[in-house]
């Protein structure tokens, strides 16, 4: 199978993480960068791989740099493993990879996360399960709030192993990206119907609920309190990014607004 899959890779400033990523994507005949025109040495590094092939594009939505990689970036593989630049493939994944029958049952496959702080694996990461890896033709990428979802056109199964999130860019890189994300999160929730929402979202949108619901949920609920500094680390920077939301929502209803 592995001989049927071209990993694509969204990049930009991702120079502290892209080398490690690309370390564990040897077995692939080709993989495509597609870099959102980087101002560090994200495309030099890449470019170093034999295997890698940049292609740049001025970044406009992440829906519409996935779906430039998977139509117009000359990938001719029936199957795409579509991966972050802080997305590292552990051995384990790889050989899952290696065993699927490309012929047979689902046309595309969602993998977990196992979240690391600085290479250090966390009980507690709160990262949901993607759809990573699928047939190019019958995929489209729709824009999903600050992120992307992979719709495909068949079945999705599920992969075993996990991927390793470990995302090494600094603190003032994390919280100036946060501001942006946040701010594609308010306007879906203002946009989406009440009714439509999902009841974390609800939480979301009541303002004074989230922060400290998404620290407890990961520092006790799921065990942040046992991996150390960087379990605390890791339950701050989550209840960060609910602030950051409320913020923006309470900004909305500033009088004058």
């Amino acid at each position: 199978m592995l001989d049927r899959i071209t990993p694509l890779v969204l990049t930009y400033n991702e120079a502290p993480n892209i080398g490690r990523t690309l370390e564990k994507l040897s077995w692939a005949r080709e993989v495509v960068v597609l870099d959102s025109c980087s101002t560090d040495e994200t495309a030099a590094i890449a470019s170093r791989f034999p295997n890698v092939r940049v292609v740049a594009r001025p970044f406009t939505t992440l829906a519409e740099q996935w779906n430039f990689g998977l139509r117009e970036a000359g990938i001719a593989s029936d199957w795409v493993l579509a991966l972050d630049a802080d997305y590292i493939l552990p051995d384990g994944f790889v050989e899952e990879l290696r065993g699927l029958d490309p012929d047979h049952g689902a046309d595309g496959f969602r993998a977990s996360f196992l979240y690391c702080v600085n290479g250090v694996p966390l009980r507690s990461g709160a990262y949901p399960p993607v759809v990573v890896l699928f047939r190019r033709l019958k995929t489209h990428v729709e824009q999903d709030g600050h992120c992307q979802r992979a719709r495909v056109a068949g079945t999705v199964a599920g992969l075993r192993q996990p991927i390793h999130h470990d995302d090494r860019k600094s603190l003032t890189r994390w919280l100036s990206s946060q501001a942006n994300y946040m701010r594609l999160e308010v306007d879906k929730l203002l946009a989406a119907p009440a009714g439509s929402l999902a009841t974390i979202d609800r939480l979301r949108k009541l303002i004074v609920v989230a922060p400290p619901a998404m620290f407890l949920y990961c520092y006790l609920y799921r065990g942040g309190i046992l991996d150390g500094v960087p379990g605390l680390f890791y339950a701050a920077q989550r209840a960060a990014a609910e602030l950051i939301l409320s913020l923006y929502l309470l900004e909305r209803r500033l009088p004058g607004r």
